[in-house]
């Protein structure tokens, strides 16, 4: 299932996530921050199909999902990508995150639960640096 929250052109906030109501609920929060197009996807493998079709800002993925987990989907990412964007991992789970291991396009990891505030910050922190900020024109930064 893909949603996409109504937004302007551009670079794109990309929510992997299988639990559809969370992913619902993220977009939504996030939608009311970021002035740019949110797409969510409760399966990686759909999000991997259409991933050169996408202009991804910051991608956002859970770790524990079916099929391909999220620290899988952030390497196969890099692969498929020239440039893969800034990805940030949540979950969970207590991940090994020996930086040996890891892409290095992985910018964080952000533990659950936490505050979607926590989440915006972050992607607002790793968003490309060459493009317009994702920012509505009403909204103070949190980044600092």
């Amino acid at each position: 299932m893909v949603n996409t929250v109504e937004k302007p052109a551009g670079k794109a906030i990309v929510i992997v996530d299988d639990e559809t109501s969370f992913t619902e609920l993220l977009g939504r929060l996030l939608g009311e921050y970021f002035n740019c197009p949110i797409l969510t996807f409760s399966n990686p493998l759909k999000m991997l199909d259409v991933l050169t079709t996408l202009n991804i800002g910051v991608l956002v993925t859970d770790y524990y999902m079916p099929h391909c987990n999220g620290l899988e989907l952030i390497r196969k990412v890099g692969e498929l990508l020239p440039a893969p964007p800034p990805c940030l991992l949540i979950t969970g789970h207590a991940i090994d995150d020996d930086d040996s291991g890891m892409p290095p396009h992985l910018k964080a990891i952000l533990p659950k639960p936490f505050r979607w505030q926590q989440l915006a910050g972050l992607i607002e922190k790793h968003w490309p640096a060459n493009t317009a900020s994702p920012l509505r024109e009403t909204t103070q930064s949190l980044h600092g």
